[in-house]
């Protein structure tokens, strides 16, 4: 069903514009709020010397006699924050009580950082590259310790992973090299033209047999130009690769995209769960001049 809306351009300069959130986005009377705990981890053994925060949120609903479905979301604090652009921990409160989504521990990791180093940020190093250390970082150091205190189900159908810009190409690469582990992935604006040796997928994934995956990828218009780590960039660099990526390998993965600006984190939840326990009709919603509803 589509529904039509009536054109509203957006304006030129948009340094005083932002979108304003959804419902899902708010805190809502008689939903009960779950339970997030800090917590850090100075030890890693992937990435040696680094130092980062990370966040377990636990909803209401969860029993331990029930295992959980699992969320892990890139640039944790960003995710997380309750006056932030996304509100994680308050979308998945929200979509759990109504029933959208089944009962969900979301685990939300910040980048690590070299404390007291000249340079001390990892973020890229972590994010960028196209290797299996990340994932190996979440399946041996992270994960371990929410499965201490929580029951995660362990079918890979209900383990997702999001992110944005470098963020993105991160989870979409954890689960293209996991997919024992994580089939449901979130991509904003991912930076796939970052990676430094160049984006691999469209060549790569067309040549593969197909991968149990279902993704989210939203790519918008208006994103910044990026530059490669060769220094080189173009104006399409950023918006373009992830579209570019999903007409390369529609026939090898299953996908849902949203081209232009940012879709509501409570969309692509609904849209990840459906067939792992979530409802199986999808909604969709963009900020364009047609609003599209998809079921």
């Amino acid at each position: 069903m589509t529904i039509e809306m009536p054109y509203q351009p957006l304006p030129v300069d948009q340094s005083d514009v932002r979108y304003i959130h959804g419902p899902d986005s708010a805190l809502q009377p008689g939903v009960p709020a779950g339970e997030t705990v800090e917590l850090e981890w100075r030890g890693s053994e992937v990435y040696p010397g680094t130092f980062r925060k990370f966040w377990v949120h636990v909803p209401a609903q969860y029993d331990p006699a029930e295992p959980a479905s699992l969320m892990v979301f890139q640039d944790g604090w960003w995710y997380l924050d309750p006056a932030g652009e996304v509100r994680g921990a308050i979308v998945l409160d929200n979509l759990i009580h109504r029933g959208d989504i089944p009962v969900t521990i979301g685990v939300f990791v910040d980048p690590g950082v070299f404390p007291d180093a000249e340079n001390p940020k990892n973020r890229n190093n972590e994010y960028d590259a196209f290797d299996d250390r990340y994932v190996t970082f979440l399946l041996t150091e992270i994960i371990p310790q929410v499965a201490e205190r929580c029951t995660i189900a362990q079918s890979p159908e209900r383990w997702g992973i999001c992110g944005g810009s470098s963020g993105g190409n991160c989870a979409f690469t954890a689960a293209w090299l996991r997919p024992d582990k994580f089939r449901r992935v979130i991509g904003y604006l991912s930076s796939f033209a970052q990676m430094p040796d160049g984006n691999p997928y469209p060549d790569l994934i067309s040549r593969v047999p197909r991968k149990p995956l279902r993704i989210f990828m939203q790519g918008g218009h208006r994103d910044l130009p990026g530059m490669s780590h060769s220094g080189t960039g173009s104006p399409k660099t950023c918006a373009w690769q992830p579209l570019s990526l999903k007409r390369a390998t529609t026939s090898a993965l299953s996908w849902e995209t949203a081209d232009t600006a940012p879709t509501t984190a409570a969309s692509c939840c609904r849209t990840l769960c459906a067939g792992c326990g979530g409802p199986t009709s999808i909604d969709r919603y963009t900020h364009h001049p047609t609003w599209r509803r998809l079921r």
